[in-house]
């Protein structure tokens, strides 16, 4: 279980990492009170995002890591987190800039990401 409850938290990181870090470029185009914003409340306002997402992500580590009783090695939980990181932005790109598409050589890196997970899990 200790497995499964590190992989939802990050994705829950994971989404609130995503917002921080691009949702301020949505929120610019849909919110006419946030597009004039100064710089310093945009980064406040990533700042809030950033603080849920750790809230979220230091406790999968500490739950998911093998030194700690969980069933992951630091660079598999590592490569887990690039892994749905990925996965969470492909999807909030997708649905929140629809004019962002999606290629061939952005899937040929995925396949690559997905790869490493193969490998980093390989005995």
């Amino acid at each position: 279980m200790k497995g499964l409850y590190t992989i939802l938290l990050l994705i829950g990181s994971n989404i609130f990492m995503i917002c921080a870090w691009y949702g301020h470029l949505k929120m610019k185009q849909q919110f006419s009170w946030f597009a004039h914003l100064p710089l310093i409340g945009v980064i406040l306002f990533s700042w809030i995002l950033a603080l849920a997402e750790y809230c979220l992500q230091v406790p999968a580590n500490r739950i998911g890591f093998r030194d700690n009783g969980g069933p992951f090695t630091l660079m598999q939980l590592k490569v887990i987190q690039e892994i749905i990181t990925l996965i969470i932005f492909v999807i909030f790109s997708a649905t929140a800039f629809k004019g962002e598409s999606f290629h061939w050589n952005h899937l040929a890196a995925c396949v690559c990401l997905v790869l490493a997970v193969y490998f980093v899990f390989m005995k």
